[in-house]
């Protein structure tokens, strides 16, 4: 490959990283995701029903200790 079609492609790859940037700055929301949702689903009653089925279910995968503590 000569010089000249080298420095060709860099310009091609740089042209392209830009216009990517571009793509990805416009992407990103000033305001995360989870302060956009956040309250959305206060005394939500079927929100607290799939929270409490999640907690059970992670419960669920947890191994089961031989000794258990008391309390």
């Amino acid at each position: 490959m000569t010089e000249k079609q080298l420095e060709k492609r860099i310009e091609a790859v740089e042209q392209e990283l830009a216009r990517l940037k571009c793509q990805l700055e416009g992407a990103h929301p000033a305001v995360p995701w989870w302060e956009r949702i956040a309250g959305t689903f206060h005394d939500d009653a079927i929100y607290e029903k799939a929270m409490k089925l999640g907690r059970e279910y992670r419960r669920s995968l947890r191994p089961v200790s031989s000794r258990r503590k008391q309390k």
